[in-house]
């Protein structure tokens, strides 16, 4: 059973419960000074701390995704096999393979002239090597008879670390929210590509081209949309193109769009930080050169790079987020060409519960500085 079943969930809150049962039932039994009576009476409180631990943790996991499988808890890269479809011709290119379907959660989610198509692809990187698993939502317009010649706006979305790209359908509801302003008129119908920014796991890049190691950005910047441009009927410009993440996909989000306007229009970076960490997650990701340090620094580029054009937003809240200071310090850094918008909440912590309140605005701003054309 999975990490995420319902089953093991249900398994772990009846073990705690019952084990609290059967502490008070047998601690009176177990109150004498033998060594047995103590054994018992510290097994029992262990095994039930224990479970009761197991149980809030998968509760708190079921809500928030932060882990999507038992390799992912614990560090394990999951390997992925690639079968190519090319039954209706969209099964993909020499850099992306399909090897799966789903329905979205939507109305109508089973036909895709409906409710759309998520595509479970595998993304191989041209000039990075980099091969990362990813999602891709098809809007129903994709299917649609009369939008048959159209091309779509593509937007990356990327999740925090060590998230899972799982967390942008099950937990932030991208297809679905993107679906329901569609649908609301106050949104146009976009591809969504959805993958988490650890694509080389478990470590967690930055997005930066690692000196002898990983080229997440050339990754993101360049192979990305190539293959996907390829594959579905997007447009190669950057009007075309948008990206968005929480957290560290945030980050990700607003330094790919900060580094490469000639491939991103947009860029929105929910509860997002300006400065790559390093940390033990990270290894040493700039090897000693500062001209790469500087370049991941976002206030840096900002204060030592001439504007290059581009759109941004950034989110934050005035109760509960850490990135209060630091976002205003970004929005008053941003110098024309480019343009830099907000949202600030009066409260909201660095959670999906934010996120959702957040998303619907960002996809509309998206849309608005996006072309299908």
């Amino acid at each position: 059973m999975g990490l995420t079943s319902k089953v093991v969930l249900a398994v772990a809150i009846a073990s705690a419960a019952a084990l609290f049962a059967a502490t008070v039932w047998l601690w009176p039994r177990l109150a004498r000074r033998s060594a047995a009576a103590v054994t018992g009476r510290v097994g029992l409180l262990l095994a039930t701390q224990l479970t009761l631990f197991a149980a809030v943790g998968l509760a708190a996991n079921n809500a928030f995704l932060f882990y999507g499988s038992w390799a992912d808890l614990l560090g394990q890269e999951q390997e992925l096999g690639a079968v190519t479809d090319h039954r209706d011709g969209a099964a993909g290119s020499r850099h992306m393979t399909r090897i799966g379907t789903q329905k979205p959660d939507v109305p109508g989610g089973g036909v895709p002239s409906a409710g759309g198509r998520i595509d479970q692809v595998v993304i191989s990187g041209r000039r990075s090597g980099i091969e990362s698993p990813a999602y891709v939502y098809l809007p129903p317009e994709y299917f649609q008879p009369a939008h048959a010649d159209r091309t779509f706006p593509a937007v990356v979305v990327l999740t925090g670390y060590p998230g899972t790209a799982e967390n942008l359908l099950k937990g932030l509801h991208y297809p679905r929210t993107a679906h329901e302003r569609v649908k609301a008129g106050t949104a146009q119908p976009m591809i969504l590509v959805m993958l988490r920014p650890t694509v080389a796991p478990p470590r967690d890049t930055e997005c930066v081209d690692i000196p002898k190691g990983p080229r997440t950005e050339t990754f993101f910047a360049e192979d990305l949309p190539e293959a996907v441009a390829q594959t579905y009927r997007v447009g190669k410009q950057a009007r075309n193109w948008g990206i968005i993440g929480n957290s560290t996909g945030g980050y990700c989000a607003l330094k790919i769009g900060l580094h490469h306007t000639d491939r991103y229009a947009a860029s929105a970076g929910l509860s997002a930080y300006y400065k790559a960490a390093e940390d033990p997650t990270t290894g040493d990701l700039f090897h000693g050169n500062q001209a790469l340090r500087d370049r991941a620094d976002l206030m840096w580029t900002l204060e030592n790079r001439p504007p290059s054009g581009g759109s941004f937003l950034v989110t934050t809240s005035k109760k509960g987020e850490g990135n209060l200071k630091s976002t205003m310090a970004f929005i008053g850094k941003v110098k024309a060409p480019a343009r830099v918008s907000s949202i600030v909440l009066e409260s909201g912590g660095h959670n999906f519960t934010t996120w959702r309140r957040e998303i619907p605005p960002a996809l509309e701003w998206l849309s608005a500085r996006l072309s299908a054309r």
